[in-house]
């Protein structure tokens, strides 16, 4: 009687019509590169042979390298709001210790360079569905380790004043995250990756320190110090979601209901078909999980009720699931 009189109070909830519930799967999937600013300092050393300079140089600089990509995953007619789902990337500072080799004219210097880069790396991504509520958050950052190469020009503006222009890649290779929530029978999945990849252009200024013993030096040779700025871009951040939204456990959705066992706790488990269906499936019905776990059921913006299935320790199943793990009890 308990289970009858919730299913009459709950039918006089209003609710979206039969022929507009329509439950599908659905997928999206979105890709963003970025662009940053930089700002940062240097220090090396040169040595010089004739027109060729060689030489060690370490630098490190601060950026905000993000990319941010937002989208919505619609899977259910009947819901007016769709799954909304969000990614970001950032880079937030690198460093690098490169090796350089250049040729001099007067005084003007062509180099190549390369050696390790490294730098911090971060990656959240998360889904929310407006059906369960069902959500996913993930999360990682990292401080990886990769290489570099580029080249540049510098300018001997004083002797003791070194003008440049610079350009490096950055590989720190990429960083994932996936996540998967199965809640209130539905599947909810993401996954994302952040290639921390790109490009770096600065101009810069460096005080040269002339070697101070008697030995001949070459005009470029020394240690030198300063700071650059500049801009970068790059590093594309790719993510895919997926959302296949819980089929309703509620009573008005179902016919050719009937009792096939009760569970411990008085439950009910009926065999069933849902009004768009010919297939027989053995659950819940919402109205009466409702009235025992109550922290088990919630009502979608359709207006109908869902059930958590796995909170119950139960499976939403077909007949002949149901009669195949009996026949092996």
């Amino acid at each position: 009687m308990k289970f009858f009189a919730a299913i009459i109070a709950l039918l006089a909830v209003p609710g979206t019509a039969f022929a507009q519930f329509i439950v599908a799967p659905g997928a999206a999937s979105n890709s963003d590169s970025a662009s940053s600013w930089v700002v940062g300092a240097q220090a090396g050393y040169n040595w010089q042979q004739g027109p060729w300079v060689y030489g060690l140089e370490t630098d490190i600089s601060a950026m905000r390298l993000k990319s941010e990509m937002s989208t919505s995953v619609p899977a259910v007619v009947a819901v007016p709001v769709p799954s909304i789902a969000n990614t970001n990337a950032e880079v937030d500072w690198y460093g690098t210790l490169r090796g350089r080799l250049g040729w001099a004219t007067g005084p003007l210097l062509f180099y190549g360079t390369g050696g390790l880069a490294y730098g911090r790396v971060e990656l959240n991504s998360t889904i929310s569905s407006p059906v369960g509520p069902r959500s996913l958050s993930s999360q990682t950052s990292d401080v990886k380790a990769g290489w570099v190469a580029g080249a540049g020009i510098e300018y001997m503006w004083r002797p003791n004043v070194v003008l440049n222009l610079g350009y490096q890649y950055v590989d720190l290779g990429t960083i994932s995250v996936a996540g998967v929530n199965t809640a209130f029978s539905g599947l909810l999945t993401q996954n994302a990756t952040a290639n921390a990849r790109f490009s770096v252009v600065t101009a810069g200024l460096s005080w040269r320190f002339a070697p101070s013993d008697a030995a001949n030096h070459g005009f470029w040779e020394g240690l030198y110090a300063g700071g650059h700025g500049g801009g970068a871009w790059g590093a594309k951040t790719t993510a895919n979601y997926f959302d296949n939204p819980p089929v309703p456990s509620d009573a008005r959705l179902k016919r050719d209901v009937t009792l096939v066992a009760h569970l411990d706790d008085g439950l009910g488990l009926y065999r069933y078909r849902y009004l768009w269906s010919d297939t027989v499936y053995v659950g819940v019905m919402a109205q009466e999980v409702a009235f025992v776990h109550p922290d088990a059921v919630v009502q979608g913006l359709d207006g109908y009720l869902r059930v958590n299935y796995s909170q119950l320790g139960l499976k939403l199943m077909t007949e002949s699931e149901w009669d195949a793990l009996h026949a092996r009890l």
